[in-house]
């Protein structure tokens, strides 16, 4: 075959959410106030622990960086998603639809590796409180944050160096609301059974693993601080609840679409809406707003500049 004369296909189509036009104006005024909330609410959080010397822990540190990668995770698809929902011809070129993939993936392996690196975090806090400083170090943190970038960079190239170099020659159009990794794949012109079970193992896999750590890791906390303070379990449980339900959302889609890929489901536009859109808009709430500490370093930093001006 020669897949130089077989990839003609310049630009895919987008099928996005239809419907009518009121539904479109809900769809598209909804997403631009959830995008415009994730961001702001991110920026203000990586802001405060940046600036605010009381947020100088290793929790913040790592607070900070998840809200720098949801605000890029949803970045790579939200303004697309956004401009696609009223725009007639729904069409993304051949390398922005891989561009998408590439950095969806990046972001998206480095904040798994960093929700398990924050569960370490949580643990070493509760379960070893008197030597949470000398493990947590400034210098395991740092190392910590570049492995997680480091690791979803090799998983997203892992995958994009296959996906470049198929074949597209036919069919031309994606059904979701932006480019995802197994739907792109169906659309080569030619057997992609091995590439599939690759993504298989490579972001299902890693999906299911980080997913089933995460809830090892909650586990763990609960008994620790059950056998140790009866007292403050509801109040253990109470957060970590929370965390399950942000995790799970965000887990879950991916674990569903990636682990099993290229089963056609009609729900995959509204798993992708989950990880991708809904996941970086709670993660600051859910993590970071409700925390009474980063809600006095706010006012602070609010009284402080509403007094230099």
């Amino acid at each position: 075959m020669d897949l130089k004369n077989e990839s003609v296909v310049t630009e895919f189509i987008l099928l996005g959410f239809s419907g009518r036009w009121e539904l479109q104006i809900f769809f598209f005024v909804t997403f631009s106030l959830v995008y415009s909330a994730t961001t702001l609410g991110n920026i203000l959080i990586i802001v405060t622990v940046t600036l605010s010397t009381t947020l100088h822990s290793p929790m913040y540190f790592l607070l900070g960086n998840l809200s720098f990668l949801d605000m890029c995770v949803c970045t790579v698809s939200t303004p697309k998603i956004i401009t696609d929902i009223l725009a007639e011809h729904k069409t993304i070129s051949k390398w922005g639809c891989m561009t998408q993939m590439f950095f969806m993936h990046f972001f998206g392996g480095a904040e798994m590796m960093l929700l398990i690196v924050m569960a370490f975090d949580r643990y070493v806090a509760i379960c070893k409180p008197l030597h949470y400083r000398t493990i947590m170090s400034r210098r395991l943190l740092n190392g910590f944050v570049i492995l997680s970038w480091i690791i979803g960079f090799i998983h997203t190239m892992s995958q994009m160096v296959l996906v470049v170099n198929l074949p597209f020659c036919g069919p031309n159009v994606v059904d979701n609301i932006f480019c995802d990794l197994p739907l792109v794949i169906k659309l080569a012109c030619m057997k992609t059974y091995t590439l599939e079970l690759f993504v298989i193992a490579d972001s299902g896999l890693l999906s299911l693993i980080c997913f089933i750590l995460l809830l090892v890791s909650y586990t763990v906390i609960l008994v620790t601080v059950r056998q140790r303070s009866p007292g403050g379990l509801s109040k253990a449980l109470s957060t970590l609840s929370a965390h399950v339900i942000v995790v799970t959302l965000f887990f879950g889609p991916c674990i569903f679409i990636y682990a099993w890929p290229f089963s056609s489901f009609a729900g995959n536009k509204i798993l992708s809406v989950f990880y991708t859109v809904i996941t970086p808009f709670l993660n600051p709430i859910i993590y970071t707003l409700r925390n009474q500490k980063m809600q006095v370093a706010m006012r602070k930093l609010r009284f402080l500049l509403v007094s230099s001006m």
